[in-house]
C-alpha cells in the first residue's frame, strides 16, 4: 500500500471516528506496518470494522486475517483440484478383464 493510500484510507477512518488520529504523522508511522498490505484488502476490512465495531480499527484490524484467508482459499483450490481428479480417474476406470476375479480366487485359495 502506498503512503497515499494509506492516508486515503485513514481519511475515511477518521470521518467515521472523529477521535481516531489521522495525522501525517501518524499515517507515516503506520505506512511501514502497511506497505506491504493490499490496498483493497485493507479497504474491505475497515468498511467490516465500521459495521461491527464501535472502536476506531487498529493496525491488526486493518490487515485483518489475510493469511487464514490465503490458507482457507488454498485448501479450497487444493480440495477443487482433488475432486477433478478424482471425477477424471473415475471417467478413465474400467471394469477388470473377464476371468480376473475367478483366476485371483484361485490364486488365493492355494
Amino acid at each position: 500500500m502506498e503512503l497515499a493510500e494509506v492516508a486515503k484510507l485513514f481519511k475515511t477512518v477518521k470521518k467515521r471516528y472523529p477521535s481516531f488520529d489521522a495525522s501525517l504523522e501518524s499515517v507515516n508511522e503506520c505506512h511501514k506496518y502497511l506497505r506491504d498490505f493490499p490496498y483493497d484488502v485493507a479497504v474491505a476490512n475497515v468498511d467490516q470494522h465500521i459495521m461491527t465495531d464501535k472502536f476506531p480499527p487498529t493496525i491488526s484490524d486493518i490487515r485483518g486475517r489475510l493469511g487464514e484467508q490465503q490458507d482457507r482459499q488454498r485448501s479450497k483450490d487444493a480440495a477443487q483440484e482433488y475432486f477433478e481428479q478424482l471425477d477424471a480417474w473415475k471417467a478413465s476406470a474400467a471394469p477388470p478383464p473377464p476371468g480376473l476375479r475367478g483366476k485371483i480366487r484361485d490364486l488365493l485359495q492355494r
